[in-house]
């Protein structure tokens, strides 16, 4: 089945409107009907199997190229608008797209590059012509590419994920089961959508016939709270720093009561339970869903339900349904209870590869199973818990510490919005640690330092004690909201 006859499969008539945003609203069956028209004309004029970027912010544009794309048997490769041109243009390299799709805004951005480009305006001219709809796709394999989606680098070029329509129909299959989502359901999002968080509240809410709402403009604090209460939302998602923004950053967000407002998820990295505890502390009614994923794995690979978050503080909790989480030592063999491992999921949500690039995909995917890179432990119920990226571990003295433990204990000082661990080069320990700490109000930095430090000194071994300490009042973040190394 095309992924995007699964997400109309039950909302294709429904009145409801899925967009909710003034000047953009849009219902699930008139979007279903422009979505078909305008798939018709893709296929019509391109074919199937090309690649068609799309050069957009959160927008009823983005969403209806996005699913006319991936209706009409192309690829879909969503790019960063905010993108530099040497990525874009790697990005285009790469790909060789036939065809991209840009808000009028952004065609500054791209005029020097050598693309075929679609705007509004041309996009409601292609709707209005008359193309047949019944054209594709008898016998559609679900094995086809759906998208490509490139993820975030911070010192090369970003790699390219293959997903397939199989794997965008499992993982939001995975995640309305355990979420329970309805046609009730309403999302704020503040996630891009050419990030797969983004893409899977699209996903799901589509499918259920609820509602999504866009904001662009999470670094204004009022907007989301105005947001939250006009479009009455049930759900919000975001990843650790606009938790950490939203509470730390302002009062107005935690004094502030929202009606409607049943839960939230967080993933995109770990959130230090110090936040979490604060959020809960503050909506002791709305629930905190603690998810797991990568790209690779087309979102979400494991959750944490709310009930168990005071129980099982720190960890990521266990498979989604539909997925299988292993715990591989480096021979391949299990661990064992307390034993750290790799994290190896399998399951149809698994990425079919990575974009051009066999070596890679072979390193990543080994007897069709996803090596995340991710060290853990488990508990004696199952529940995971991470304790580094392989990538990650740094030697000091031959010692391997793990940057998360350093940095749980330093946001627990107070009034620190975020820290963030990394090694620095020593003659004579091979790497020294280095934190460099987000603080809101920088008064007295040499009393600050010495009062971190002596933090630090309670609840860590002397070698895991930071050798510099440095700060800095925001939060380094890519445009996804990620915080960057």
């Amino acid at each position: 089945m095309n992924a995007i006859d699964y997400f109309f499969s039950e909302s294709k008539n429904s009145e409801q409107l899925f967009i909710l945003n003034e000047n953009e609203q849009i219902t699930h069956k008139a979007l279903y009907e422009k979505v078909e028209k305008l798939a018709a004309f893709l296929n019509s004029e391109f074919g199937s199997g090309k690649n068609m970027l799309i050069y957009s912010g959160n927008s009823y544009f983005f969403v209806l190229a996005y699913l006319s794309i991936i209706k009409s048997g192309n690829v879909c490769v969503p790019v960063n608008p905010a993108a530099k041109n040497k990525l874009t243009e790697y990005i285009l390299k790469e790909t060789q797209a036939v065809l991209c799709f840009t808000q009028k805004k952004f065609i500054k951005n791209l005029e020097h590059f050598k693309l075929n480009l679609i705007t509004e305006d041309d996009v409601e001219k292609a709707i209005h012509m008359q193309y047949v709809t019944e054209y594709i796709l008898t016998g559609f394999d679900k094995e086809q590419t759906a998208e490509i989606i490139f993820t975030s680098g911070s010192t090369s070029f970003p790699k390219g994920v293959m997903l397939s329509h199989k794997n965008l129909i499992a993982n939001t299959k995975s995640i309305i089961e355990y979420l329970r989502l309805t046609k009730n359901d309403r999302i704020l999002i503040v996630l891009p959508f050419y990030y797969c968080y983004g893409l899977s509240l699209l996903h799901t809410h589509l499918k259920v016939g609820g509602a999504i709402a866009f904001n662009n403009t999470f670094m204004f604090i009022g907007t989301v709270i105005n947001n939250l209460k006009k479009y009455r939302c049930t759900g919000f998602s975001g990843v650790p720093s606009h938790f950490q923004i939203l509470l730390r950053k302002s009062d107005s967000f935690k004094k502030t009561k929202f009606p409607d407002l049943k839960y939230v998820t967080q993933a995109g990295g770990k959130l230090h339970s110090v936040f979490i505890e604060e959020f809960m502390e503050h909506f002791p009614d709305i629930k905190f869903w603690v998810m797991y994923g990568q790209t690779e794995a087309t979102a979400r690979l494991a959750y944490l339900p709310p009930e168990k978050l005071p129980e099982k503080s720190g960890s990521l909790g266990k498979a989604i349904p539909g997925v299988t989480l292993e715990l591989l030592k480096e021979d391949g063999s299990h661990a064992l209870l307390g034993e750290t491992g790799e994290i190896v999921a399998s399951g149809d949500n698994i990425m079919k590869g990575y974009y051009r690039d066999d070596e890679m995909t072979n390193q990543t995917i080994r007897n069709g199973k996803l090596y995340t890179g991710d060290l853990a432990v488990q508990d004696e119920e199952g529940f995971f818990y991470i304790t580094a990226r392989k990538k990650e571990i740094i030697k000091v003295g031959g010692e391997r510490v793990s940057p998360k433990e350093i940095e749980e204990v330093i946001v627990n000082f107070k009034d620190v919005i975020d820290c963030t661990i990394e090694s620095i080069d020593d003659e004579i320990l091979g790497e020294r640690i280095k934190a460099t700490v987000v603080i809101n109000k920088l008064e007295n930095e040499q009393f600050l330092k010495e009062e971190i430090l002596a933090h630090c000194k309670k609840y860590l071994s002397p070698i895991k004690i930071p050798q510099e300490l440095v700060f800095e009042q925001q939060v380094k973040v890519n445009d996804a909201g990620k915080k960057v190394k």
